[in-house]
């Protein structure tokens, strides 16, 4: 699939903070069921109230798997790997933003959370 494709599946406002960096179909043997997996890799901006100029980018933490909504009867599972940055003159100072995307508690989107939230009130 086109990333920009996907683009119009992710939740609001992720890819003002990330960016696609691989989309796979894979499918699973015993079910042959497919699965989405969409790699998303955070964008090398400097947290905000932060002076760039006195941060070094550091890398990237190790990727956080978290469920989506399913499209067209496929599960989606977004691979988010966010940044981090060091202060150049003290090491041990590292940073990296705090976004809310997954729901607390759980290993699925916040967007999912409170869409399954509110069906489960009409059930």
């Amino acid at each position: 699939m086109e990333k920009e494709l996907i683009s119009y599946f992710l939740p609001q406002g992720l890819l003002q903070y990330f960016k696609i960096t691989n989309v796979s179909e894979l499918e699973d043997i015993a079910t042959k069921k497919f699965t989405l997996y969409i790699d998303l890799e955070e964008i090398n901006n400097v947290p905000i109230g932060y002076d760039s100029s006195l941060y070094e980018s550091k890398g990237l933490n190790p990727a956080t798997i978290i469920q989506d909504f399913p499209v067209r009867g496929k599960a989606v599972y977004l691979s988010i790997k966010r940044r981090r940055w060091r202060l150049k003159e003290n090491k041990n100072v590292v940073i990296q933003n705090n976004y809310s995307l997954i729901a607390e508690g759980s290993k699925i989107t916040k967007e999912l959370s409170d869409f399954l939230k509110g069906i489960g009130r009409y059930t």
